[in-house]
């Protein structure tokens, strides 16, 4: 449905160039929900408005449905207006002088494919019933809370039946509880309609409860991508370990390659440790094991296992259905998540055990 192949896009100044895009290629399955995912800077916005038109690549293609609307080397450039897609902002960019019907029905009255305006007020009523609206359809766009001005932006959007939404961060404007609750709804209103749909945000929480697919870039670069299932379990790198969710990063040397099994051994600041391999490497070689706190567990002090490890619980912050605690291993502290009912008193000592299949070893 969408491919974007050797995409590049540099920023020129009088004070040089700052390279934003540094050859991103991947493709979007029709109905898919493929989200862009990275910290400020990473170039995912760019990328986004590169297939919307509103930024013209240096270099690279991009397909949408099977049509070229961007090539550097043939020169072809279809204007935004002209692409079949929807797209909407992190400001929303609602009309303040218009009521929630004329909002709406503007992309209808002005926009490149003007409707007969028999059918504006049905189309207008169905896209807003999309996003249980209709009955503010008179009411003042202004007088909108953020949620519903959120959903204002996709019916305006919906109307047009764009082939491919594109979405920047649409729900970085709501409150914590009020963006929980707009992902569920995004989620299961996308997938109803079975739009192939593009999503920009630095939020993991968004990306990992909303998407099929995601793409983690860095530095203009896509790094990982993959389910959120493998993203979140299988980081291929400390960098994507570090940015989704929470994990301990401990600098090892291989002290015993996997040599054929999934398992090596590693020596670290907390002792040897049997280390699920993510790709080979020699003795002596250095790596970086990554251990996600939840997936360390309290044992008993004494326990024999390999992988176990004894310290001094430092800190315990009460979170509501979790602890999270720091526990000190010699001048290395490591995050851990236990019951609130578990959580030992702080200067106790504590005994830890992390399976291997949970130490991940990666390349620095």
């Amino acid at each position: 449905m969408i491919d974007v192949n050797g995409l590049r896009l540099t920023y020129r100044s009088s004070g040089g160039g700052q390279t934003a895009v540094d050859g991103v290629s991947f493709h979007v399955e029709r109905g898919q929900f493929y989200t862009l995912l990275g910290p400020s800077g990473c170039g995912k916005t760019t990328t986004l408005r590169s297939i919307a038109g509103l930024e013209r690549p240096d270099d690279g293609d991009i397909r949408i449905d099977g049509a070229v609307v961007s090539s550097a080397r043939t020169g072809t450039w279809v204007p935004p207006n002209r692409r079949a897609i929807g797209m909407v902002f992190q400001s929303y960019a609602i009309w303040p002088h218009m009521t929630v019907f004329e909002n709406v029905a503007f992309p209808l009255r002005y926009g490149v494919k003007r409707v007969p305006a028999r059918e504006i007020r049905p189309r207008v009523m169905k896209a807003l019933s999309l996003v249980q609206l209709e009955a503010y359809a008179d009411r003042p766009a202004p007088h909108l809370s953020g949620g519903q001005q959120q959903r204002l932006a996709l019916a305006r959007t919906f109307v047009m039946e764009p082939k491919v939404l594109l979405l920047d961060e649409p729900l970085s404007n709501l409150d914590a509880k009020l963006r929980e609750e707009m992902r569920t709804e995004l989620r299961k209103l996308i997938k109803t309609l079975g739009m192939t749909t593009i999503f920009v945000t630095h939020e993991q929480i968004e990306a990992l409860t909303l998407s099929d697919v995601i793409a983690v870039m860095k530095d203009g670069k896509i790094v990982q991508e993959g389910t959120p299932l493998d993203i979140y379990r299988r980081p291929s790198n400390p960098f994507v370990a570090d940015f989704i969710g929470k994990s301990n990063l401990v600098n090892a040397t291989v002290s015993a390659p996997a040599n054929g099994t999934a398992i090596l051994r590693a020596d670290s600041p907390l002792g040897s440790l049997a280390c699920t391999a993510q790709s080979g490497a020699d003795r002596g070689a250095a790596i970086v094991v990554a251990i996600r706190p939840e997936h360390i567990e309290l044992v008993p002090s004494g326990a024999q296992e390999e992988n176990t490890l004894e310290g001094v619980l430092e800190t315990a912050s009460f979170i509501g259905n979790t602890m999270d605690c720091t526990v000190r291993i010699g001048e290395t502290s490591l995050k851990v998540q236990c019951h609130p009912d578990r959580a030992p008193a702080i200067g106790a000592k504590v005994a830890l055990y992390v399976a291997p299949k949970h130490c991940l070893a990666m390349r620095g």
